[in-house]
């Protein structure tokens, strides 16, 4: 049975087959000076009388600024220790339709709360519609230039191209998520060449309906489950499908994995609200595919409009209708979160855990 972190892209039979980058991690504010008490003497013989009274000036001298400079310290310490500042919001959002070959720019506030920051280290926060990554609603990946190796059907094409393609994920979601101080590494890559390959949630058959699995920070892509017979010299459609599988370690990095599988355990795994849970799972990690597209294409690298347009439609040919599956959602669902996610690139359109159940069936 599949374990927490499992996740797989499913093929299809045929050939139908603004950029927020939050603060980057930071510590406590550096620590004030201590402040130091004046060493005790012993106390000194009688002194003549003039002598006495300037030492008694001269001691509340000393008293005196001693007090304004523990206010001073005060107060510097209470400034470094109020917060962090604010991230900047997206400057350049846009829009992008899948057809007409341009994208429309419209206009966002200047600037948005940065995520908040644990003191306790990075670690994973097991929430699901709460989670906040996806709260703030002008939180995106940043725009950034993807140079891919022309696409290449074969083991070795493949592994260039979807290598390439990790270090673009990784140079978007590693800042996005540690900005939540969330504890992101990226995920091991592997490309099996049998008819089968073991992974930590069991033992995966490769066929048409295993085109990339994703499971415990491992990304498998077997080639022979890509079917290039069918969509050939279509790096877009692979592009879409990896980052699919990359968006579930998304979700296992932010603990949304984890708090989506204790659902599914506790409904079970083939229960209505098993199922359902599952599916909003899915969901995300094809909106999270489509900001990932959304944010590369026409930024001058090599993730080109056909690529996007391709990957776009695509989207329709995949999900439950085709495979005969009720864990997925939809083919028109999967079609509407991964464009959800494409179209304005802000992660808070992806919170599918807080979509009605007819936005997920």
């Amino acid at each position: 049975m599949p374990g927490p972190g499992q996740g797989a892209y499913q093929g299809a039979p045929g050939p139908q087959q603004g950029p927020y980058q939050g603060p980057p991690p930071q510590g406590p504010p550096p620590g004030q000076p201590p402040w130091h008490q004046p060493p005790s003497y012993p106390v000194p013989p009688r002194k003549p009388t003039g002598l006495i009274i300037g030492l008694c000036l001269g001691a509340v001298a000393v008293l005196v600024l001693g007090v304004v400079a523990i206010v001073a310290l005060n107060r510097g310490s209470s400034v470094s220790n109020a917060g962090f500042t604010p991230a900047p919001g997206p400057t350049s959002p846009y829009e992008l339709p899948p057809n007409n070959g341009s994208a429309s720019t419209s206009s966002a506030p200047t600037s948005s709360p940065g995520p908040t920051i644990s003191s306790t280290g990075p670690h994973k926060i097991l929430e699901l519609a709460n989670h906040p990554i996806l709260q703030d609603r002008n939180a995106g990946l940043q725009n950034m230039v993807c140079t891919l190796p022309p696409w290449v059907s074969t083991q070795d094409g493949a592994e260039a191209f979807f290598t390439a393609a990790s270090k673009c994920l990784d140079a978007v979601w590693g800042p996005f998520l540690t900005a939540y101080h969330l504890p992101f590494t990226p995920p091991a890559l592997h490309f099996p060449t049998g008819p089968s390959f073991d992974t930590e949630c069991g033992t995966i058959q490769v066929g048409i309906a295993t085109a990339a699995y994703y499971c415990e920070n491992n990304l498998y892509v077997p080639f022979k489950g890509l079917q290039t017979d069918q969509y050939g010299n279509n790096p877009g459609v692979y592009l879409a499908l990896f980052a699919h599988e990359y968006g579930h370690h998304v979700q296992e990095v932010a603990g949304i994995m984890d708090a989506a599988w204790q659902k599914i355990y506790a409904a079970g795994q083939n229960s209505p609200e098993g199922l359902e849970m599952s599916r909003r799972k899915e969901l995300q990690a094809q909106c999270f595919s489509g900001m990932f597209l959304g944010a590369h294409v026409d930024r001058g690298g090599t993730v080109t409009r056909d690529m996007y347009n391709k990957a776009w439609n695509d989207q329709e040919t995949r999900g439950d209708n085709t495979s005969k599956s009720h864990d997925h959602g939809t083919n028109a669902h999967y079609a509407q979160w991964w464009r959800a996610g494409a179209k304005d690139n802000r992660i808070a359109d992806c919170n599918t855990f807080a979509a009605p159940s007819s936005a997920v069936s």
